[in-house]
C-alpha cells in the first residue's frame, strides 16, 4: 500500500447554487482548481440558475453546528472561506466556530447585496454579521455596496472613496480587507486591500462580458485556497495570485454555453479553464 499523500485541505461555508456557478459549487471548483482538498458546511439551499434565484431554503442553525462538528472532528482544515449566511441565527452559529478556532485563516465574503442593490439580508443579520463575525475573521471581501452597508455609509463612487472605506473598515475593526472594485466604472477592475502591511491596489483589465456570477464567490476562495497553500503569507502575497485566477476564469468562461443565454443572463466562470486549456 502506497504512503498517504498529505494535502491542503479548505473549507467553505455556504449557500448552495443549484446553476453550479456560485456558493458552495463555485467554492469547491476553485479550491480544486489549486490543488487544495474542498470541505463544505451548507447555510442554504437555492433553486436558481442564470436568469436568477427562485427560492432560499435555510438550514437550521443547529444543522450548520453539526456540519462543521463533523468535518473539524476529524479533518484538519488549513483555510476557511466564509459566504451565505442567511440569517443572524446562522451568523451565531458560525461566529461561535470561529472563536472555537480550527479554522486556519478566515476569509469572509459578506454576501448582503445582489448585483441589481437588493439587500440579501434582512437587518438582523447584517447586525450580526457586523458585530459579531466580521471582527474575528482574517480577511474581509465586500464589494461596494456591502462595504457601505458595512460601514452604515453611501456606496464609494470613485477609487479614492473606495480606499477611504476600506481604511476605515480596517482601522474599525482590525480585520484585513479587500474591497472589490467592480461597481466602480472605468476600464479597470481595481481592488483595495488593506491590512497590517499597508495598502495595496489591485488593478486588473475589466472583462467585458455576461458571465459574471460567483465572481465574489470565486474571489474569496481563491484567497482561502492560496492561504492553505501558503501557511504564514501576509494577504498582499496571496490576493494577486486569486487575482490573477479569477481573471482568467472570467476570460475563459466567455467561451462557455452554459445557460439560454437569455437577455439579462449571468452565466457562469470557467473555474477548470486550466483543465481544458492543457488538452
Amino acid at each position: 500500500m502506497s504512503a498517504r499523500v498529505a494535502v491542503p485541505v479548505a473549507l467553505t461555508i455556504a449557500g448552495s447554487d443549484s446553476g453550479g456557478g456560485a456558493g458552495i459549487q463555485a467554492d469547491l471548483k476553485t479550491f480544486a482548481a489549486h490543488g487544495v482538498f474542498g470541505t463544505s458546511v451548507l447555510t442554504a439551499l437555492t433553486a436558481q440558475n442564470t436568469r436568477g434565484v427562485r427560492g432560499v431554503h435555510v438550514v437550521p442553525a443547529a444543522f450548520v453546528t453539526d456540519q462543521l462538528d463533523a468535518v473539524l472532528e476529524d479533518i484538519t482544515v488549513h483555510a476557511t472561506k466564509i459566504g451565505m449566511l442567511a440569517d443572524a441565527q446562522v451568523v451565531a452559529a458560525v461566529a461561535a466556530a470561529v472563536r472555537r478556532g480550527g479554522l486556519g485563516p478566515v476569509v469572509l465574503d459578506p454576501v448582503m447585496v445582489a448585483t441589481s442593490g437588493d439587500r440579501l439580508l434582512d437587518p438582523a443579520a447584517v447586525a450580526a454579521v457586523r458585530e459579531d463575525l466580521l471582527p474575528v475573521a482574517d480577511l474581509v471581501t465586500p464589494n461596494v455596496p456591502e462595504a457601505a452597508v458595512l460601514l452604515d455609509a453611501a456606496p464609494a463612487t470613485d477609487l479614492d472613496g473606495a480606499r477611504a472605506q476600506a481604511r476605515e473598515l480596517f482601522f474599525r475593526t482590525g480585520t484585513a480587507v479587500l474591497l472589490k472594485g467592480g461597481h466602480l466604472r472605468g476600464p479597470e477592475s481595481v481592488d483595495v486591500l488593506v491590512g497590517p502591511a499597508g495598502e495595496t491596489v489591485l488593478r486588473r483589465p475589466r472583462v467585458d462580458t455576461t458571465g459574471t456570477h460567483g465572481t465574489g464567490c470565486t474571489l474569496s476562495a481563491a484567497l482561502a485556497a492560496q492561504a492553505a497553500l501558503h501557511p504564514g503569507a501576509d494577504w498582499d502575497a496571496l490576493a494577486g495570485p486569486a487575482r490573477d485566477y479569477l481573471q482568467s476564469a472570467l476570460l475563459a468562461g466567455r467561451a462557455l454555453a452554459v445557460g439560454s443565454g437569455q437577455p439579462g443572463a449571468h452565466g457562469p466562470l470557467d473555474h477548470a479553464f486550466a483543465l481544458r486549456e492543457a488538452r
